[in-house]
């Protein structure tokens, strides 16, 4: 479980994002953050996925404080138990689509031969019909975001954040996206969506409205 507790967040004095926001996040469910452009639901689920410090407040991680940790601490429950799908797919033009699949686990020291095995099963299911040597820079949006979802996905993480998942998607796939994402979380994940599409939300389990 991931909770917030009376969580801030100000970029500067003048610029409040939260206060004294809280919500508990079960394992087992899908919840969809929404509401308007500029409502603080990225900078929301940076503080949650511990990329962010709060301002006050805390974020847990199975009830043990986690949000105020130092860097290198919050790094490890990170790589542990985190899956990350960001808005602009954040994917390193440098490298492969193989290898950006695999570079998280890998880096955690997961199994090679098994991690490309598990990432072509993964890029084979969201149609991701590209070579896999192929570069993030010689691909689609919509294919950028479905290989972030595939490396999101690879280790299957206990929490999921996902940042507008399905923005640059066609209808079709959007519901392969979906799918995949609510059967993580019924699996015993806990995922959480920020997403501005009505449709995306009436699939989760429940929505929170920022």
């Amino acid at each position: 479980m991931i909770e917030a507790r009376e969580l801030g967040f100000d970029w500067s004095p003048r610029m409040p994002v939260l206060d004294n926001w809280s919500a508990a996040f079960e394992s087992g469910t899908m919840t969809a953050l929404t509401g308007p452009s500029g409502r603080g639901k990225s900078t929301l689920l940076y503080l949650l996925g511990l990329m962010l410090r709060p301002t006050h407040g805390q974020v847990l991680i199975d009830g043990e404080p986690a949000s105020a940790l130092p860097d290198a601490a919050r790094a490890r429950i990170r790589s542990a138990r985190f899956g990350f799908v960001f808005q602009d797919a954040a994917l390193d033009s440098t490298r492969t689509v193989i290898d950006n699949v695999t570079e998280v686990a890998l880096y955690r020291g997961d199994d090679r031969q098994a991690c490309a095995h598990r990432a072509r099963e993964l890029l084979e299911r969201f149609s991701v019909d590209v070579p896999p040597l192929r570069k993030p820079t010689q691909v689609s949006g919509g294919q950028a975001q479905r290989i972030a979802l595939c490396r999101a996905l690879l280790s299957r993480p206990l929490i999921l954040l996902a940042d507008e998942p399905t923005g640059n998607l066609d209808p079709a796939t959007t519901r392969t996206v979906v799918g995949a994402l609510a059967e993580h979380a019924h699996s015993g994940a806990t995922v959480i969506v920020v997403t501005h599409s009505p449709a995306v939300a009436a699939a989760c389990d429940r929505e929170i409205p920022l």
